[in-house]
């Protein structure tokens, strides 16, 4: 926890072979964060450019305000990894993550502080590309069909609303850091924080940023490979970390949804709806335990007692959308009672 002197704001700055943007960079922070109770970590994730001579250049001039921080990693690790380095040293009440290529305007990073400073009840911001009527500039379409995607995606997973999982620039109330431990070190780490955020009960707030892609000849490190990566990650921090409790639902919910997607065709397609169902149940494992999932179950039971044919399918997809109604109504009324472990 930070002390009652401690720094307002800790920004962490990843770096790999950054030399080209390096000097602007700073002069922007200059610019808009040059004030005493800030520090600045920059997390040099062994470059071989010259990064940390030029860091180490401007940390001598002292023509600043803020505390310079400058870590240096013997090898390149990933951007997860350098995020966490600087995490670890960070004293900031509040910790903004910053990419160091200039993509992200740190204008809008000083905006982003300023909202969470002056809003006690948010506790995390992040940015995002999609939502802002600031200029943009962004001629990679495979990428941004993969981001849009991958948001899409984590936003089924966790009942978000997401417009941007994948933005680098964000910024974390000191009460968010102290729950969560990041332990991704490649580009996987935006899901894995989100993912953590979100289990922790976090409202995630986003705030419509400036965007300005740069070339691979231009130093850009992430590929469509990267995006491609990111699906393992969001199966991985939804289906494999978590609980035994939730594993539980998630088994026993994807069972009763099988037995839902064998009243559905003939064949080949029986066996196609099976799996559909059998995936949404593991869906429904996430957000109801057993006694909630039960009445879900329930209903459908008593659905398939009914009529012959299609008929049985109505009815079945009928008790079960009621089913899931009283699910949530229950699992709202025991959300803050003893039972909620249960529902």
């Amino acid at each position: 926890m930070p002390q009652e002197n401690s720094r307002v704001l800790s920004i962490v700055i990843p770096i790999f072979n950054e030399i080209t943007f390096l000097k602007k960079l700073f002069d922007q922070i200059k610019l808009y964060f040059n004030k005493e109770n800030i520090e600045i970590i920059f997390v040099d994730d062994g470059s071989t450019d010259g990064s940390s001579k030029l860091l180490n250049e401007l940390k001598k001039k002292n023509n600043y305000k803020f505390q310079f921080k400058l870590i240096r990693l013997d090898k390149n690790s990933g951007k997860g990894k350098a995020v966490q380095e600087g995490i670890k040293i960070s004293q900031g009440e509040y910790i903004l993550l910053q990419d160091a290529d200039l993509e992200l305007d740190i204008k809008d990073a000083k905006e982003m502080f300023e909202i969470i400073k002056k809003n006690k009840d948010i506790k995390c911001i992040f940015g995002s590309r999609y939502l802002s009527g600031k200029l943009q500039r962004n001629n990679y379409f495979f990428n941004n069909l993969l981001v849009k995607i991958n948001s899409l995606i984590f936003n089924i997973f966790f009942s978000q609303s997401l417009s941007d999982v994948h933005c680098g620039l964000k910024i974390l109330h000191r009460s968010v850091i102290e729950k969560i431990s990041l332990s991704v070190n490649d580009f996987g780490i935006e899901i894995d924080l989100a993912s953590q955020i979100v289990r922790n009960n976090f409202s995630i707030y986003e705030l419509g940023v400036s965007y300005f892609f740069r070339s691979k000849a231009e130093g850009k490190k992430i590929t469509w490979v990267d995006g491609l990566n990111s699906f393992y990650y969001l199966i991985k921090v939804r289906f494999f970390d978590n609980s035994v409790s939730t594993n539980i639902s998630m088994l026993y919910s994807s069972f009763y949804m099988a037995y839902v997607g064998s009243n559905f065709g003939m064949g080949l397609g029986n066996t196609l709806f099976i799996i559909i169902f059998t995936f949404i149940g593991s869906i429904l494992g996430l957000h109801f335990k057993v006694l909630s999932s039960s009445v879900i179950f329930l209903f459908i039971y008593i659905g398939s007692l009914f009529g012959q044919g299609n008929g049985t399918t109505l009815a079945v997809l009928f008790t079960f959308v009621l089913g899931l109604f009283i699910a949530i109504k229950l699992k709202k009324n025991f959300l803050n009672s003893s039972f909620n472990y249960y529902f």
